[in-house]
């Protein structure tokens, strides 16, 4: 490792929210890139995918996930989001255009955010899945439908 190396890598924030985007629009996941970034909640981005093979090999290094329902593979986003939430204890929010597709929800994922997703939306479902992890309470943010149960 050069020098030059180790300093960057030394020099980067400690993420104690790693966060993964599946997602399979490039410029949404991106999008979704930089508001998490710019949320400034100790949350970091440490991986995209678009597809369920990929989605599931990265997925369980995250914390929280952000899962669009439809990705490259087809409508795989439902099944993903339970299987993160339930073997792997991710925290998960779906991102959709179509939320009534998801009903009143899937098993141990927390809740949706309707599409086109703001940056005050992003800040705001994962300021909620923060302290919910922590086990705080706080107040659901007006973009982000809970699910039952």
């Amino acid at each position: 490792m050069t020098e030059n190396t180790v300093r960057r890598w030394q020099s980067r924030p400690i993420i104690d929210y790693p966060v993964v985007i599946i997602e399979d629009h490039l410029l949404l996941a991106l999008d979704l890139e930089d508001a998490v970034s710019a949320a400034g909640l100790n949350a970091g981005v440490v991986g995209f995918a678009s597809r369920r093979k990929h989605a599931l090999q990265i997925g369980s290094l995250a914390a929280i996930a952000f899962v669009d329902v439809n990705l490259a593979d087809g409508p795989s986003g439902p099944e993903i989001g339970r299987i993160l939430a339930e073997d792997h204890d991710v925290t998960v929010i779906f991102t959709t255009a179509d939320p009534e597709m998801l009903g009143t929800g899937v098993p141990g994922t927390m809740g949706v955010l309707k599409k086109p997703v703001s940056p005050e939306a992003v800040r705001g479902a994962l300021t909620y899945a923060i302290a919910r992890r922590r086990g705080d309470l706080a107040i659901v943010p007006p973009e982000l439908t809970l699910f039952v149960g």
